[in-house]
């Protein structure tokens, strides 16, 4: 990721004058223990699996589904941004996609179990875009059991 100190004046200028949303309600609800969660991670760092297509910029394109039993090399970062640095995912992918450690937990039994399936959107596009999708993608979740989600802004 990139620090604001470390960019030009105009960019660093245009990212601080952005709006940080508010919202009406607090996303929080209470649920079971959890020891009996079913666990699924959401990233905005562009990945998907090496045989998907890469990630536009397109709001319509906005996330892709990563199997749970996906091995490190089947996995690629398109994250479109320039400010978006690569290199902890390519020294370790449990930095935008903590898979092993999500498996680790579900074995020393910390949460009931993980999710098939996973998900991650392009953060380089506005996230008030992805409402619809992400509406649809709860839906998902819920079909798969999924009362816990691990959200990797990065």
């Amino acid at each position: 990721m990139a620090r604001l100190n470390a960019m030009d004046k105009l960019e660093r200028q245009h990212l601080e004058a952005l709006p940080c949303p508010s919202f009406d309600s607090l996303p929080w609800v209470e649920g079971v223990p959890l020891k009996e969660r079913r666990v699924a991670l959401v990233s905005t760092a562009g990945l998907h699996r090496r045989v998907d297509r890469p990630f536009t910029l397109d709001p319509g394109d906005a996330y892709r589904v990563i199997p749970g039993d996906i091995r490190a090399n089947d996995l690629v970062m398109t994250h479109v941004s320039t400010n978006f640095d690569h290199t902890g995912f390519q020294q370790d992918w449990n930095v935008v996609f903590p898979i092993d450690r999500l498996r680790e937990l579900a074995r020393r039994k910390i949460i009931g179990s993980v999710a098939d399936f996973h998900y991650s959107f392009m953060g380089a596009i506005d996230p008030l875009q992805w409402e619809e999708a992400a509406r649809s993608l709860a839906g998902i979740l819920k079909k798969d059991a999924v009362d816990a989600v691990l959200l990797l802004p990065v």
